[in-house]
This record gives C-alpha cells, sequence and structure tokens, in this order.
C-alpha cells in the first residue's frame, strides 16, 4: 500500500482553560463500558453457553480467544485499512459493528457463526482502542490528554466492577442470549449518541505500517513499549490465576475462606480499580512518568503480599485492592505516555499500545497456564514479580533515553 506523508495533528477542540466536552467524552466511556462487557461477559455465563449451543467449556471459551486474535490483528492494520477516513464516522461504524455482533451473538444457531460475531466484536474493540488517544486529543487538547482518556479507561473498570456481574444475574434470571441482546441495542443507541456529540475528527496520519515503523525508531518507544508489555504480562500472569492463589487464604482461625469471601476479595479488586483510575486520571498528565516506573512496582509487591501472606486476611484484602488501583490505571498512563511521546503519530501509538496489550495477554494465559502446571502457583507469582520489576525498569530506561 502506498503511504502518505503525515497529517498535522488537529487542533484541540477544546482550548486550555474552557469547559471539558463530557458529553462527547461520557459517550466514549459507554463504548469502552459495552465494548469490554461484551468481551468478558462470556467468561461468566461460560457453562450456559456450553449447554445452550452442545460444546464444552473449553470451546465456549474459545469466544473470548477469538476476540482478542481479532484485536491483535486489526490493531496493526487499522491505520491501513482507513486512511483518511473522518474519525467519528469509524467510531460509529464500529459502535453499529459491535451491535451487530452482539445481536448475532444473540440468535445464532450455530457455535461457528458466533466465533464469526466475536472475531467483529475484537475488530470493533480493537479499532476503538487505536482511536481513543487520536479522539482524546482532538476533544481536550494534549494538555489534558490523560484526563480525557481517564473516562474511556473508566469504562474499563466499571465494565469489571458493574457490566459483567449485572450481565451474569440478568443471565441467571432470563438467558444468556438476552443479556447480548441487550447490549447490541444498547450498542445502536450509542451509536447515535456518538453521532451528536463528538465533533469531526481528521485522522492524523496515513502511513499504515509506515507510521508504526517511524514510532518504534523514535527514541525510547521500542524501550517503553517493551516495558509496557512486560507490565501487562506481569499483571495477567498473575490475576488470571488469582483464583488459585486466593484459594491458599486462610482467616484468623486458619480455615480456607469461603467461595464468597474470594468473591468479596475480587470485587475489592475491581472497586480499587474504578477508583484509582478516577484519582490517578485528575492528575496523570502531570505525573504519568512517575507512574509509569512506580505503578508497576506497587503492583509487584501487591503480588508479593498476596503469595507470601496467606495467613493474613486483612494483607491480602489490602493487596488486592491496592493491585486493582494500580493496574486499572495503567491504560492511562502507557497512553498518556504515547500521546506525549508520539504526538505526531497518535494513531500509530494507540495501536502499538493495544498490540502490546493483545500480545501480553496471550502469552500471560499460555505461559502462565504452563508454568501452573508444571511448577504450581507459586511459580506463576515469582515470576509475574520478577515480569513487573524488569517492566517497570525499562520504562525507566525509556524516559533517559528521551533525554
Amino acid at each position: 500500500m502506498t503511504t502518505t506523508a503525515p497529517i498535522p495533528v488537529v487542533a484541540a477542540t477544546t482550548p486550555p482553560g474552557t469547559r471539558m466536552p463530557y458529553g462527547a467524552l461520557i459517550a466514549l466511556m459507554m463504548m469502552s463500558f459495552l465494548l469490554v462487557t461484551s468481551e468478558f461477559l462470556p467468561n461468566g455465563v461460560l457453562t450456559e453457553m456450553a449447554e445452550g449451543l452442545g460444546i464444552t467449556t473449553g470451546q465456549a471459551g474459545q469466544t473470548v480467544s477469538m476476540t482478542a486474535l481479532a484485536g491483535l490483528i486489526v490493531a496493526t492494520t487499522v491505520s491501513s485499512l482507513f486512511p483518511r477516513i473522518d474519525r467519528r464516522a469509524l467510531l460509529i461504524w464500529m459502535a453499529l459493528l459491535g451491535a451487530l455482533s452482539n445481536l448475532i451473538v444473540a440468535v445464532a444457531p450455530t457455535f461457528w457463526l458466533i466465533l464469526i460475531a466475536r472475531f467483529m466484536l475484537g475488530a470493533a474493540l480493537s479499532t476503538f482502542w487505536a482511536m481513543s488517544i487520536s479522539a482524546a486529543s482532538t476533544l481536550v487538547g494534549p494538555a489534558r490528554l490523560g484526563r480525557a482518556l481517564m473516562f474511556t479507561s473508566g469504562g474499563v473498570s466499571l465494565a469489571t466492577v458493574a457490566g459483567v456481574p449485572v450481565g451474569v444475574l440478568l443471565s441467571n434470571a432470563f438467558d444468556w442470549r438476552v443479556v447480548f441482546a441487550l447490549i447490541g441495542v444498547g450498542m445502536l443507541l450509542l451509536a447515535v449518541a456518538l453521532r451528536f456529540s463528538l465533533p469531526r475528527i481528521p485522522a492524523t496520519q496515513s502511513g499504515g505500517f509506515a507510521a508504526l515503523g517511524r514510532a518504534l525508531r523514535s527514541t525510547g518507544v521500542g524501550l517503553g513499549l517493551g516495558g509496557h508489555v512486560l507490565v501487562v504480562l506481569g499483571h495477567f500472569a498473575a490475576y488470571t490465576y488469582i483464583r488459585l492463589a486466593l484459594a491458599r487464604v486462610t482467616d484468623a482461625t486458619g480455615t480456607a475462606i469461603s467461595a464468597s469471601t474470594i468473591v468479596t476479595l475480587l470485587v475489592l479488586f475491581g472497586v480499587g480499580g474504578l477508583i484509582g483510575n478516577f484519582v490517578i486520571g485528575l492528575i496523570v498528565d502531570r505525573t504519568f512518568r512517575v507512574f509509569a516506573v512506580v505503578s508497576p512496582l506497587i503492583i509487584g509487591a501487591a503480588v508479593l503480599t498476596v503469595l507470601a501472606a496467606p495467613g493474613a486476611l486483612w494483607a491480602v484484602a489490602i493487596a488486592v485492592t491496592v493491585w486493582g488501583f494500580f493496574f486499572a490505571s495503567w491504560l492511562l498512563v502507557v497512553n498518556t505516555w504515547a500521546g506525549n511521546r508520539l504526538p505526531d503519530e497518535l494513531e500509530a501509538g494507540g495501536s502499538l499500545v493495544v498490540v502490546g496489550f493483545q500480545a501480553a495477554i496471550f502469552l500471560a494465559a499460555a505461559g502462565g497456564g504452563l508454568l501452573s502446571d508444571a511448577a504450581g502457583i507459586t511459580a506463576v507469582y515469582a515470576a509475574a514479580l520478577v515480569v513487573l520489576v524488569i517492566g517497570s525498569l525499562l520504562f525507566g530506561l525509556s524516559h533517559r533515553a528521551r533525554a
């Protein structure tokens, strides 16, 4: 594909000192909320989906893997496929694609049709995240980029705390297909809201793969991206198997905690994440360099506490809350870093962040499972701790490289 010179970054719609465009930001937050709820809802209704489709739970789990696969592919190609299209129009089309995906899942008679629909969801999700930095920068300008991204990443935390749990409750009360249908209708309404709340967002560049190459060659970006991958890898290696780690925890009497207590600990993780997203979002524009190094180290300390203090329920409860607080803000931190490091290649920066996330999640699920089977949960958490520390170190070096 022929490449062209980068288009200059669009001037901010909201000049510094004026009121934040909350309507547009809330619409973006709702898009991330509905997309992420759709992405992870199968985790909570896996058994029901398997029974309804006449397949195994392992096969039903591939509905999540298919979404991640699509995200990994689309993140690297979206700018090449749509080099000049107005980004507001692209976001509206992705909302419609997400709606179509969920509505197909709601009525699909076969498993293969559902896999196709889930691939469509992954494409919509990945395109949204790749465009989120550019959209946020256009709405508020680079000085308040992190605060704007607080809304999009807030949708992720909200999906974790409320979206998926409520979806599971509705599935138990009605049927899992009904829940997917409701999300589909919600995304149709969202497409209308995006049309009237967002301004036009011209493409910031049209270099496709060339833009990704330019971004990677920028000073310190390779180190920072490597640190990003390792931080996400360390987190998901530990979080994917957190249920095994929490099963080792005992109360004050030395009795293993109940399943309901484990659920409470997981809720604390989500609540910590929701709070952390908005607290750090208010200050991330000025402090992202600090949090890029400090957050992985604090997450590592929390992972170590869960591993090393199973007899202290109170310490584990604090650790999982702090863990959620700092990891929920990671998307904010790394996107703000990308926006500041690559102001002329915003979409390339967003794509690289998404690719890093998807690759790390894939490696964490595969490698963590092998390590868990071979050496147990202690080895998984120890490896995650080492990876988080190395990720923090690489981010520190990326800032020194820029200097």
